[in-house]
């Protein structure tokens, strides 16, 4: 399995990687949650190990995004925070299991195989992110636009997968930049309309209007049907705002 370590501590983290490689698991680290939001929002994981305690955004908060964005995802907590109303918060955050600090590597390791037992939600093949003409597949990472391909950028794959978990939803830029870039600090604000003008120029055709429509003073969405975008089109719903 590819398995995604979300761990803060870096020895641990590095532990766990190696505990579960010996194991023949490619395991992969991250060290806080944003990043780990980023890549599992576009990356083809089968398991998620998330510390609860993460600097920028929790595990919790990971978990919840994760769900609302319909990535189904298996998803271990680890926590040192044992009393029974925090396990009951991150099961109902969609986590699968939970994993007490400190813990034992054999029981570690029997959780995993256990949830790499249950079926996966996805054999139908719907993993694939089907908006309009779009289709596009974390899994072979390619976007395809009415049957052709269409070459992508990590960023811009990134990018297009966020926007394209929840058509008709208005993103602010902030929430791009937070999922998207992890909140970096390197990242600027307007790097977002650079990488909308990038992908807009790979997706439209012609004259026809615009798959990203720009909601003035909100944020982008992404529009499925171009056609009945426009002038006095209808603003959608409330863009998602930081939590």
């Amino acid at each position: 399995m590819r398995i995604l370590i979300v761990e803060d501590e870096e020895h641990l983290g590095r532990l766990l990687a190696e505990v579960l490689g010996r194991e023949g698991h490619a395991a992969e680290t991250a060290s806080d949650g944003r990043t780990a939001l980023a890549r599992a929002l576009v990356e083809p994981f089968d398991l998620l190990v998330v510390d609860w305690m993460l600097p920028d955004l929790d595990g919790v908060q990971v978990v919840k995004r994760l769900r609302a964005a319909d990535v189904r995802v298996p998803v271990l907590m680890l926590t040192a925070r044992a009393q029974v109303e925090d396990r009951v918060e991150g099961l109902d955050a969609g986590a699968d299991d939970y994993l007490p600090k400190p813990f034992a590597f054999p029981e570690l390791l029997a959780r995993v195989r256990a949830l790499a037992r249950r079926p996966p939600e996805n054999e139908t093949g719907e993993t694939v992110l089907t908006a309009g003409d779009v289709a596009l597949d974390p899994a072979r990472h390619e976007v395809r636009r009415a049957g052709e391909r269409v070459d992508l950028t990590a960023k811009e794959f990134a990018l297009l997968a966020t926007l394209m978990q929840r058509p008709g939803q208005v993103f602010t830029r902030s929430v791009l930049l937070d999922t998207v870039w992890g909140g970096t600090t390197g990242a600027y604000t307007n790097v977002v309309d650079l990488y909308i003008h990038y992908l807009r120029k790979k997706l439209d055709v012609g004259e026809e209007p615009s798959r990203i429509r720009t909601v003035h003073g909100a944020g982008y969405t992404f529009d499925p049907r171009p056609e009945y975008s426009g002038q006095g089109s209808p603003q959608g719903p409330e863009p998602i705002q930081e939590t």
